[in-house]
């Protein structure tokens, strides 16, 4: 494939010297689009890494994420501690570009490993954080007359119930479009209507009014239900 051999191609004649090299993202899947880049992770021993950059190759947009093995390990646990997981998540599904002596398929296996193992639970206290700022952005939602407004007050909605949805099923989390894809796989029952009541919402149809509420708040239940009075932080 065409864009294999050309991050193939990148990865030998900028880092000849990598000990492992991945090519991930949305490019290697069904997912792909005219406007997919190449994610590719490099491994090196020592400087010029760790950086990040961003350049157009060939006409393909990639994006770079070149590590050391005690970089590669910091942002992995710097990952699980926010429950998110770009990079584990494309070495452990990305194409190896390059493998010096087991090192590439040893990063894998412990990325795959790590993604098993799933995120580490959120706090009591996040949880009621949580909780509490989705239930008081829905009572917004409700009392809310101005069109453009609810736009907003729906966007941040949605995102917050996907997140405490994610969360409370024990699941890793993600950003943009890997948020709905996260929801997608963990609860495609609820991802389905949560956006479907989204849309809806944001559209002003009479037909479904409330109906995004009511899965929000389905949402709220099974995390402990509402919260809002009795809430106290110092």
């Amino acid at each position: 494939m065409e864009h294999v051999r050309i991050a193939e191609a990148l990865v030998r004649s900028r880092f000849p010297e990598a000990q492992a090299a991945f090519l991930a993202g949305s490019v290697m899947t069904h997912r792909r689009t005219s406007t997919s880049d190449l994610d590719i992770v490099v491994l090196l021993t020592g400087p010029p890494a760790p950086f990040r950059e961003s350049l157009v190759h060939e006409g393909w947009p990639v994006e770079l994420f070149v590590q050391t093995d005690a970089s590669w390990h910091l942002f992995a646990e710097r990952e699980t501690a926010a429950r998110r997981s770009p990079l584990l998540t494309m070495c452990a599904e990305g194409l190896l570009l390059a493998d010096v002596e087991g090192v590439g398929a040893a990063l894998q296996a412990e990325s795959r490993e790590r993604l098993a193992a799933g995120p580490p639970p959120a706090s009591a206290t996040e949880t009621e954080d949580r909780r509490y700022t989705l239930t008081d952005t829905l009572d917004d939602l409700r009392g809310c007359t101005d069109p453009l407004e609810r736009t907003y007050l729906v966007a941040d909605l949605l995102q917050r119930a996907s997140e405490l949805a994610l969360l409370t099923g024990g699941h890793w989390l993600g950003g943009g479009k890997w948020l709905s894809r996260r929801l997608a796989v963990a609860a495609p029952e609820l991802h389905g209507r949560l956006t479907a009541g989204a849309a809806a919402e944001m559209s002003g149809s009479p037909r479904e009014e409330g109906i995004f509420a009511d899965v929000v708040k389905e949402v709220l239940e099974a995390a402990g239900g509402p919260l809002w009075a009795g809430y106290i932080r110092s």
